[in-house]
Formats: structure tokens, C-alpha cells, sequence
């Protein structure tokens, strides 16, 4: 993740620490990517709920909300994506009904839940060494919702507060408008870092790159038609790159003879690292 990820930015670090019964309210920029970074973060988030299209579009509303409810009663940390459907976009859409649903029928049952507001936004969707920034809002609890009211009306009041939270988090930003991006989302690599860089990173794009091309043009024909390309591509090096290093270690081995090929298993990833503190972390 150091190096599909450049920097992770979080606005509120003491939020990691936060004890359950808790709802993760969030924003759905970037397919299963977008899980798996809140899981690392969160590192007492298991096991982990993910419902990833909107609690209310479910086929089995009744144990998935049961479900839930027994990882809160067990102090436990949920995750759900209030937009429902993924779209690769710096914009908040209209949040569905499902975490409005879940938190109000926790609450009816007396579970003490709150509820956290999470923003997701990423320099790129497209590019490896991108930034993350996650910005965390304020906790949504049970005496923020208007009690003598009807059911309707109160799942209309916590999307309200929700959402306007979530409106401060999200960042708001047209596709074509790359100076807000490069203000928003861009962190560039000092003079003196880049000089310090320039050889390793030149030879981890060397190295990478028969990794890397074939695996990105494949990915791109795969999710031509979705938003899962980021998410793909993740999962993909996740599981090729530990076998690539050590095709490359075994092959130095092989040529040279010398037990310091496997040092490769190291010094590779570090390349790749440099390569990602010097590279463009912005979509073209």
C-alpha cells in the first residue's frame, strides 16, 4: 500500500483510535480500494460489515441489519457506503436511505451507536503513488435525530445531517478543473528529494515496468465499462508482485550465482517507493 499509495492523509488521526459500537459512514469514490484503506487504518475494525451498494438495495435487509446489530452489541466497527452505487468522482451524490436505516433501528433498540462521517478523495484514480485524504467529520448520535417524529421524517433528518457533514469532506472538483486538483490533492516532492530520488526511482520504473504494463492494459480492458479500474489493478500487483520480485531474485541467482540475488526482495520494493515520492500523482 506504500507504494500503490503515495501519502495517506488523515485530518483527524485521534478518530482511528475511536471505540465502538461505531457506524463509518462514507463517501464511495473508488470501488472495494475505498474498504480496504479504512481497514487498514482502522485496525480494530474486524471482522468488518461491507455493504457496498446501499443497505436498502440488499435482497436480505432483515439479516443484514441483524448482522450489524450483533457487531455493535460486541463494540464493533461497521462500514457502510451511503451513496450505494461507486463512481470515480470528486462529488458527494445523493446519499441513499440504508445508513439512515441501520443507525435509527440501532438506536430503537438502545444500542449506543455513533455514527462518523468519513471523506475519501483521491489525487487519481487511474495512477499508482496517488494521495489519500481522509477527512472525518464530526459523531452523529442518537439525541442529534428528533425523537417525536415519524419514521420517514427521521431517516429525512440524519441523511440531512449527514450529508451536510459529508458536503465539507468531499472534495468538489470537475473533471477538467486540474488546478483545483493540483491545490487539493497534489503534494509535491521538494528539490532536494528529487535529486536524492532520481536514480532509484529511474531504476524501479525500469524494473517495474514489464510488471506493470502488461498487468495495467489488461486491467484497462477488463473495467472498461465500471469504475473497479483502481481496485483491479490493487489486487492484481497484490497478489503478481510477490511472485514477480521473486522471479527476478531467482533469475539474478541463476546468472550470477550469488545468495545476495534475493536481496532483490528488498531492494526493489524500495526502488518502486522512490519512484512513486518523484512521479506525477494526478490523472492526465
Amino acid at each position: 500500500m506504500k507504494i500503490f499509495c503515495r501519502r495517506i492523509v488523515v485530518n483527524k488521526p485521534a478518530m482511528l483510535k475511536k471505540q465502538g459500537p461505531l457506524l463509518l459512514a462514507s463517501n464511495h469514490p473508488n470501488s472495494f480500494l475505498d474498504a480496504i484503506i479504512l481497514d487498514i487504518l482502522f485496525e480494530q475494525m474486524f471482522p468488518v460489515y461491507r455493504v457496498s451498494e446501499g443497505v436498502e438495495n440488499l435482497n436480505i435487509n432483515y439479516e443484514t441489519f441483524e448482522s450489524c446489530k450483533k457487531l455493535f452489541h460486541k463494540k464493533g466497527l461497521v462500514l457502510i457506503f451511503s451513496e450505494g452505487k461507486c463512481i470515480n468522482e470528486w462529488h458527494l451524490r445523493p446519499l441513499k436511505k440504508g445508513t439512515a436505516r441501520l443507525a435509527i433501528n440501532s438506536w430503537e433498540e438502545n444500542i449506543p451507536l455513533e455514527v462518523l462521517p468519513v471523506g475519501i478523495n483521491y489525487s487519481s484514480f487511474r495512477r499508482f503513488g496517488k494521495n489519500v485524504f481522509i477527512n472525518f467529520g464530526d459523531i452523529i448520535v442518537k439525541e442529534d435525530i428528533p425523537r417525536n417524529s415519524s419514521q420517514g421524517t427521521r431517516y429525512q433528518a440524519f441523511n440531512n445531517k449527514l450529508q451536510q457533514q459529508l458536503n465539507g469532506l468531499v472534495y468538489e472538483i470537475n473533471k477538467q478543473d486540474r488546478e483545483k486538483k493540483q491545490t487539493l490533492l497534489e503534494k509535491k516532492p521538494g528539490r532536494l528529494s528529487r535529486v536524492i530520488f532520481a536514480l532509484p526511482a529511474l531504476m524501479g520504473w525500469l524494473t517495474h515496468l514489464p510488471l506493470y504494463l502488461p498487468v495495467q492494459k489488461i486491467t484497462y480492458i477488463k473495467t472498461a465499462h465500471n469504475d473497479h479500474f483502481d481496485s483491479m489493478m490493487a489486487a492484481v500487483l497484490l497478489f503478481t508482485y510477490p511472485f514477480y520480485l521473486l522471479l527476478l531474485s531467482l533469475i539474478t541467482y541463476y546468472v550470477t550465482g550469488s545468495s545476495f540475488s534475493f536481496l532483490l526482495l528488498i531492494f526493489l520494493p524500495l526502488t518502486a517507493w522512490c519512484y512513486v515520492q518523484v512521479k506525477s500523482q494526478l490523472d492526465k
